[in-house]
């Protein structure tokens, strides 16, 4: 936005000039401004080698000006504001932007920093981010009513860049890291969790199933022998003999269990019928022994009279 020095379009004369469409042209008379000329050729009054008339131009086209603003947020964290403005001159206020600003990108560069750090400081890193478009909306009103005094016209002002300190994009990066990392592993014990929780039901199932599979295998069993006993022998058969013919087939079943396991190793067990029943006896004689004793000690426990103390 800088001004520039316009010649004539004749040797040693700045009678005659040729102004162009993306340029606004001043024309002054000894150092004093006279007027403004449109595009096109103009014939601006006689000149001798420039010493009468001079020219001065500004450009017409819409620039951008581009600057990196340093400031603090309200959590003391240092940032890096990129702030891209664009900006041109108001056709009817050239002679504002020629003559009153002697450095015009200087000047602009002071504002867009005031603003910046006036709209900053008071929101936290975080707050920064998710409000890019209120401080560029602030920092353009600031602009516009500051610079519309001198002939210029604010079309945008963005905030293109915020960029914290490079510690602290690494502290952000770790915590996000982090915190991923610990939802990572809480999915995983879910995950483990449930694992755990349906082998566990799995297995009760299973094993409810297979006690009750069991337990209809043997009342099979029993009925079975119960009707094919009494159907040979004619009379009733009591429970001491069913008992002791389902421990005898049982037993054997075990038998043929251990000598079909592929990985079982060599077992020597007492085989003989006598087995069977010295086995079924010792479990009837633990019980009746056992079914006295604790009713003695429920009476026990009823007749002792209390012990007075001492």
């Amino acid at each position: 936005m800088a001004l520039r020095q316009e010649r004539g379009c004749l040797p040693f004369t700045n009678s005659l000039v040729i102004v162009p469409q993306d340029r606004y042209v001043a024309v002054e008379n000894f150092g004093k401004y006279h007027a403004a000329v449109k595009p096109g050729l103009h014939f601006s009054g006689i000149d001798c080698c420039g010493c009468c008339i001079s020219y001065k131009s500004i450009t017409a086209r819409i620039e951008q000006i581009t600057v990196v603003v340093e400031t603090k947020t309200k959590d003391n964290v240092f940032v890096s504001a990129t702030i891209a403005v664009q900006q041109s001159v108001q056709p009817e206020r050239t002679v504002d932007a020629m003559y009153k600003l002697s450095d015009v990108r200087g000047q602009m560069l002071a504002y867009i920093a005031d603003a910046v750090r006036s709209t900053v400081p008071p929101l936290s890193l975080d707050e920064c981010f998710e409000r890019k478009d209120d401080i560029s909306w602030h920092i353009h009103n600031r602009l516009k009513a500051a610079m519309e005094t001198y002939g210029f016209r604010i079309h945008k002002a963005l905030l293109t860049d915020l960029v914290p300190n490079s510690e602290v994009i690494a502290a952000m990066n770790e915590i996000y890291k982090q915190k991923k990392l610990r939802d990572a592993a809480i999915m995983a014990a879910e995950a483990n969790k449930i694992q755990v929780v349906k082998a566990a039901e799995a297995a009760a199932e299973s094993a409810q199933l297979q006690g009750e599979g069991i337990a209809r295998q043997r009342k099979a069993i029993m009925d079975g022998l119960r009707d094919s006993l009494s159907t040979t022998g004619g009379e009733d058969i009591d429970s001491t003999e069913l008992a002791n013919m389902l421990l005898l087939t049982q037993y054997f079943d075990t038998i043929r269990a251990v000598a079909a396991d592929s990985e079982a190793q060599t077992v020597f067990i007492p085989v003989g019928l006598g087995v069977i029943a010295e086995t079924a006896e010792q479990i009837r004689c633990v019980t009746l022994q056992g079914a006295p004793a604790q009713l003695g000690m429920r009476s026990d426990t009823t007749t002792r009279p209390p012990v007075a103390p001492s």
